[in-house]
């Protein structure tokens, strides 16, 4: 073979290696993307308002609630996003031992996924996906890159589900589980200060009141609210007239989260409970959360027909049997029997909220905490709504739609704030036209939303009938006209909200882009005030404290 020959062939084969590396280097593991590199989004309107939008429900620790082993995969692990983001080792084979997963997706125990993390992402993190990590802090840089500035992360967990689930490596006891989520979140805000070159300098910042936080907002950074979302506040399990609790255990609670940065607050969740009565659950998932408040509460949800335009949500059975049933074993209820019979809809919780409930209110009241109201019973809500306005407290927020909406306009007339549950962008805008003809007037309306990312319930699927006029890739943020977004990425994986919907909390912009097509440009306005409206919020709360 001659030099001329060989040098050829050296050359091709070079060549062609060139040109395989570069058809095939989308498919080599990279990081999650945030976004294009830009100035942050800083300061304030000319008014003194600042601008961003506002995730006002979300769980960024719950893989550390409910017994630790429940979820697959953590926001963060010092060891990098290989160890974040692993395979789901507990689902292994094929995804058939993780019966939670299955069930919340399918309605049955059984069935199959891939269970593979990092870096291909075949089967998770998916919008419908309840027990996958959804919240890895990059997806989250990407959000607070394209605009956001306030997020409400709840601390959560549940004794009930802890103590049903068969895996678990910590005790089932709720304030433990808040507690050693409290401490991850301010381990993730270091790490991310770490990454940022030094304590403070990161773009991930908790807040514990309205003043820190339009600080936080002003230098660009997004400011993170701490609540709390349990079934047992302070071990308050029972019922009215069992309770679990005390005043002075309520009072030491209180003292004690304020303490660790809590902020905001429910009451109840899920199960009735010493201080109020819940806002059913409807279908299959309701049946077995019913079981559940029996463990909890000692009995069966309890429910008469409603006489009121207020409803709680459905509960099985009911219809002309149960009914005639229910009618005599409702006399049972004073000796504490009851039975999962219910009468006709619509069905009303007889459980509102309790004395101890009403000195849980004004304590939070005393400390300029925000009340929570989504998951009381309506009568618990009636209650509640009563001693906010007896006091002319503004701190109140439905924050995932889980209250009834004729209670919209009295949360408006309190300076209170509605976020509904994240939903198709022509949904959501459906939504906030309802909540905005239902403001007042006297506050700054600003709006947001409630992603319940990572608290098992889905996120955003893809809009239906979206061909016709799609997010298109690249878009500009509507709320930071200098970043760029591109498909968001993680390893060999990247989606799209168009197919996918919000499989992950990067997907946030994308879902914004989708709500600006659908709703223009007076929304994307309501939405950048969101978190003005939450501060101004906080601001009359804790001013009135």
């Amino acid at each position: 073979m001659s030099r001329r020959t060989v040098l050829f062939t050296m050359v091709a084969v070079l060549g062609l290696l060139i040109a395989l590396v570069a058809n095939t280097a989308w498919a080599l593991p990279r990081p999650a993307e945030a976004a294009a590199p830009h100035a942050p989004l800083t300061g304030t309107t000319p008014s003194g308002e600042v601008r961003g939008y506002l995730d006002a429900h979300s769980h960024l620790m719950s893989y550390e609630g409910f017994g630790g082993r429940i979820f697959c995969g953590k926001t963060f692990d010092p060891a990098g996003i290989e160890a974040a983001l692993r395979d789901c080792r507990d689902h292994e084979p094929y995804g058939i031992p993780a019966w939670l997963e299955n069930f919340t997706r399918t309605g049955s125990p059984l069935g199959t996924h891939d269970t593979v993390g990092w870096p291909t992402f075949r089967d998770w993190p998916a919008h419908d996906s309840l027990t996958h990590q959804q919240t890895y802090y990059r997806w989250v840089e990407r959000s607070w890159r394209a605009g956001q500035r306030v997020l409400v992360n709840h601390l959560v967990s549940n004794r009930i589900l802890c103590e049903v689930y068969p895996l678990k490596k910590y005790a089932c006891d709720e304030m433990g589980a808040i507690r050693l989520q409290a401490q991850r979140i301010r381990e993730l805000e270091a790490h991310i200060d770490a990454e940022s070159g030094g304590p403070g300098k990161g773009w991930f910042r908790v807040v514990r009141g309205p003043a820190e936080a339009r600080d936080v907002i002003a230098r660009g950074k997004l400011a993170v609210v701490l609540g709390i979302e349990t079934s047992e506040p302070f071990g308050c399990s029972g019922s009215a007239d069992r309770p679990r609790c005390t005043r002075e255990q309520i009072d030491r609670g209180l003292d004690e989260v304020q303490a660790l940065g809590v902020s905001s607050m429910f009451v109840c969740h899920k199960f009735d409970n010493a201080l109020c009565g819940v806002r059913f659950d409807s279908g299959t998932f309701g049946g077995i959360l019913n079981l559940g408040n029996v463990l909890s509460s000692g009995r069966f949800w309890q429910a008469d027909t409603c006489t009121g335009a207020a409803h709680d949500n459905t509960i099985e059975p009911s219809g002309d049997l149960a009914a005639l049933l229910a009618g005599p074993l409702r006399a049972l209820r004073p000796l504490g029997v009851t039975v999962p019979l219910y009468p006709k809809p619509p069905h009303c919780n007889v459980n509102g909220l309790t004395d101890l409930g009403a000195h849980m209110v004004r304590g939070m009241i005393e400390r300029g905490m925000i009340v929570e109201i989504d998951h009381m019973s309506v009568k618990a809500a009636d209650r509640t709504l009563g001693i906010l306005e007896e006091a002319g407290y503004s701190g109140v927020i439905s924050g995932h739609s889980w209250t009834d909406e004729t209670y919209v306009h009295r949360i408006y007339r309190l300076g209170g704030m509605i976020t509904p549950y994240a939903a198709t962008a022509d949904r959501f805008a459906a939504q906030w036209r309802r909540d905005r003809a239902a403001r007042d007037g006297r506050y700054v309306f600003g709006y947001g939303y409630g992603l319940d990312a990572n608290g098992m319930g889905v996120l955003p699927g893809p809009r239906p009938g979206n061909a016709a006029d799609p997010v298109r890739y690249p878009f500009t943020s509507p709320f930071a006209p200098d970043v760029t977004l591109e498909r968001a990425h993680t390893g060999t994986r990247a989606w799209d909200v168009n197919i996918e919907g919000v499989a992950h909390y990067g997907l946030v912009p994308d879902w914004m882009k989708d709500i600006h097509n659908i709703g223009g440009d007076e929304i994307i306005d309501d939405l950048a005030r969101g978190a003005e409206a939450y501060l101004q919020m906080w601001e009359r709360a804790t001013s009135h404290s």
